[in-house]
């Protein structure tokens, strides 16, 4: 059965129902208009939707509850085999450990799937080939389960083909019900990304002292592996670290703000047509280059330059330093900033810049009276996403500004920061249940709460405006 392990049985299943599901589209349709067309001049005073509402009706009532099912099948196929398969292993399996029996459990999805096992034996083979087939019938199970329901929706929707029917509202019922789910979705992943953070940062907390970790100086996350080992207790100061991503995010915020405002100043008040045609693209184009090329340019051609030059004035430099980071990450998230602001700017209403010119004010004083104050709550918006983006990026500074903790207020000196910390600290063969690894989550909770208080920030700045615009 491991042959069919890969079949891809949830994707037919789903073309299969959404082909039914047309058919429905257009069956409903078509009924509906042959009605429309009996009622001949009266239809507008019978008739309460258009035929496409009933077609579509039709469709919702055929794919929706069927799609979820499949959907809801499919997510917990892994699971539903996995709960099967441990209740017919043998007793050995039992008295394994909990590392143990996740190891093995590993190891049979890899062979059962096409991985790579750590090891391979024959009661392994046994469990791939059973959870494989576990998988393959459940797959089809949810096939059958969400044809079934198709079926039942479609001869249900048969019931409904009256001319006073109301699909436009049933139709529009549904619309919003997705509409709800879709956010409701967004939700609840925000939710679970804070609680996923919040209960391994609570482990580590539970080990190393919370004050000791916001306010300690030395960062050393390594762990003695043996008890003889000396000088491997682990620090987790994480000053050196805020201190780095709060550097290297000023230095490129120093640059990107002004270009990109500047930027879209120019294009949206003071570029021709044609030359905005041309730029605008330019500059969206910086956003699409891979990070890791301009790591590669922070690397070989930033660095060595601010070096060069330092060493010139007579600057002790860094081969790698914040200020090429910093500099390369500005340039990289210019078209953030440059990019939204031109949509807002242009978005203000031209009756506010025909009352300023006539009141006899200039162009210049026309942007920086009226113009920005009316399109602030957008430039702090895009200001905002550019910093997030600063705050979140990992391979420039990685390249450029290196990955040693150096509690400096020097640009010119090595840093890192703490994006850059989380991915050291999770890569590689690591001990999970460890301070080492569970201090990652710690500083991805504060990066999530900076970013958090930040937005915060930035709407009361922008309700309090309002409030004094209006």
């Amino acid at each position: 059965m491991t042959q069919f392990a890969n079949f891809p049985i949830g994707l037919i299943g789903a073309i299969m129902l959404l082909g039914f599901a047309s058919f429905a589209f257009f069956d409903g349709a078509r009924n509906a208009h042959i009605m429309a067309s009996n009622l001949g001049e009266n239809r507008h005073r019978y008739m309460h939707s258009l035929p496409s509402y009933h077609g579509w009706f039709h469709f919702s009532l055929v794919f929706v509850p069927a799609i979820l099912i499949l959907l809801i099948f499919n997510v917990a196929k892994p699971s539903i085999a996995e709960a099967i398969l441990t209740a017919q292993l043998p007793q050995s399996y039992h008295s394994l450990g909990a590392d143990d029996k996740a190891l093995f459990m590993l190891n049979a999805q890899k062979i059962a799937f096409g991985g790579q096992p750590s090891q391979d034996t024959p009661e392994l083979d046994i469990a791939a080939a059973k959870l494989a087939s576990y998988e393959f019938y459940i797959g089809i199970s949810s096939v059958i389960a969400a044809a079934i329901t198709a079926i039942i929706g479609f001869l249900y929707s048969k019931t409904t083909r009256k001319v006073t029917f109301r699909a436009r509202n049933h139709v529009e019922s549904v619309i919003k019900l997705i509409m709800i789910l879709a956010s409701g979705i967004a939700v609840l992943t925000t939710f679970g990304i804070i609680l996923s953070l919040l209960f391994e940062t609570l482990k580590f907390f539970e080990s190393y002292n919370p004050l000791a970790f916001l306010f300690g100086t030395q960062w050393s996350p390594q762990i003695a592996i043996r008890a003889d080992q000396v000088g491997q207790s682990g620090s987790f100061g994480a000053v050196p670290l805020f201190l780095g991503t709060f550097m290297i995010m000023l230095i490129a915020m120093c640059v990107a703000v002004p270009v990109g405002l500047g930027s879209a100043i120019y294009l949206s008040e003071y570029a021709t047509e044609k030359s905005r045609t041309y730029i605008k693209p330019a500059l969206e184009l910086l956003a699409g280059i891979p990070t890791v090329v301009y790591g590669f340019f922070a690397l070989l051609t930033v660095a060595p330059l601010i070096k060069n030059v330092g060493e010139a004035i007579g600057l002790e430099t860094s081969s790698q330093s914040a200020l090429a980071a910093g500099l390369v990450m500005g340039v990289m998230i210019i078209p953030f900033i440059s990019s939204l602001s031109d949509d807002v700017i242009n978005a203000v209403p031209q009756s506010l810049r025909d009352g300023s010119y006539a009141m006899g004010a200039t162009k210049s004083e026309t942007i920086s009276r009226v113009i920005l104050p009316a399109a602030l709550p957008g430039i702090i918006g895009s200001v905002l996403l550019a910093v997030s983006r600063a705050l979140g990026e990992t391979m420039i500074v990685a390249m450029a500004a290196g990955q040693n903790a150096n509690l400096s207020v020097n640009p010119l000196d090595m840093m890192t920061t703490v994006t850059v910390q989380i991915v050291t600290l999770l890569t590689g063969d690591q001990e999970y249940d460890s301070p080492k690894t569970h201090v990652a989550f710690a500083l991805g909770f504060v990066l999530f709460f900076v970013t958090l208080i930040l937005n915060i920030i930035a709407l009361r700045v922008v309700q309090k405006y309002r409030e004094k615009y209006d």
